[in-house]
């Protein structure tokens, strides 16, 4: 069966505006009745709505922009001018679309508050735009600060707690932590995906029988890097060259290549690190073309 290719814009457009629809239903029906609290400029722009009782509509978009600024500079223009229409219509879609709340259960509110919160944010980074401009002031304060920029993030989010724990209460705070874990975990998993894809390196005498089960059995490309090896405590001056077998695989096949390479060789040394994306080669061909 034919994939159905649809054209680059139309796919990051639909990411897009699903993501719109998610974050609003997630504020709407979820945080605000409940007055919960979310990281980053949502964190903000709700607790200035529940402090000053403003429109959280008009809030949101007012704390976006000078983000979207300094994201023209940071990342680009298009990027910049897409995010600036996903938050005006977050700000419409939460100013016109009549949601229910759903629940005032505190633990449902805080867990899928944060969930919606992230499969929204997650779509609109697929979509080429962010709906929360707390990376770009963090991409902005990195290059001038020697911190990362998750460090950033974390001390923003830190601010927005403690004064949430002050003025609503530790309780409301706490409950609001674990929705923005919610929200961020699942933002991960909407950019990355199920197929998570795991680095391994294969350090073994056998490489040759390996090499060829990796390509033949599992169906992976995989790539040689010539190396040395020995160097041991009490015999320094003894090594010899050895091939460094390295390969990509998803985290759902780590157990079965780790079995196979021990099978062959039960002193192999081998070795796993995550790898956030990956393109091309004999993995998926999933082309995604940032302009």
């Amino acid at each position: 069966m034919k994939r159905l290719h649809l054209p680059l814009w139309l796919t990051e457009t639909i990411y897009t505006l699903l993501g719109i629809l998610f974050c609003s239903f997630a504020l709407k029906s979820f945080m605000i009745p409940n007055s919960f609290f979310d990281g980053g400029m949502t964190g903000i722009s709700l607790l200035i709505h529940e402090l000053y009782d403003l429109n959280i509509a008009w809030v949101i978009v007012i704390v976006n922009v000078p983000l979207i600024i300094m994201g023209a500079f940071q990342v680009s223009r298009k990027f910049a001018i897409r995010t600036f229409i996903a938050v005006i219509l977050l700000g419409l879609c939460l100013h016109y679309i009549p949601y229910q709340q759903i629940t005032s259960d505190k633990l449902l509110v805080s867990i899928f508050g944060g969930v919606f919160m992230g499969i929204g944010v997650g779509l609109a980074i697929r979509g080429g735009c962010a709906l929360d401009g707390v990376e770009v002031l963090a991409l902005y304060t990195g290059k001038r600060i020697s911190f990362t920029i998750s460090e950033i993030i974390l001390g923003i989010n830190i601010v927005i707690f403690l004064i949430a724990a002050i003025k609503l209460g530790l309780p409301t705070a706490l409950y609001s932590i674990l929705t923005y874990y919610a929200a961020s975990r699942t933002i991960s998993f909407v950019i990355e995906g199920v197929e998570e894809y795991t680095g391994v390196t294969i350090i073994s005498s056998q490489n040759d029988i390996i090499k060829e089960k990796l390509v033949k059995e599992l169906g992976r490309g995989i790539t040689v890097y010539k190396g040395e090896r020995g160097y041991l405590k009490d015999s320094f001056d003894i090594h010899h060259p050895v091939d460094i077998v390295f390969t990509v695989i998803t985290r759902l096949e780590v157990s079965r290549l780790r079995n196979m390479v021990y099978e062959v060789d039960p002193k192999a040394f081998v070795f796993t690190s995550t790898i956030k994306e990956a393109a091309g080669g004999v993995l998926k061909k999933h082309a995604r073309s940032h302009h």
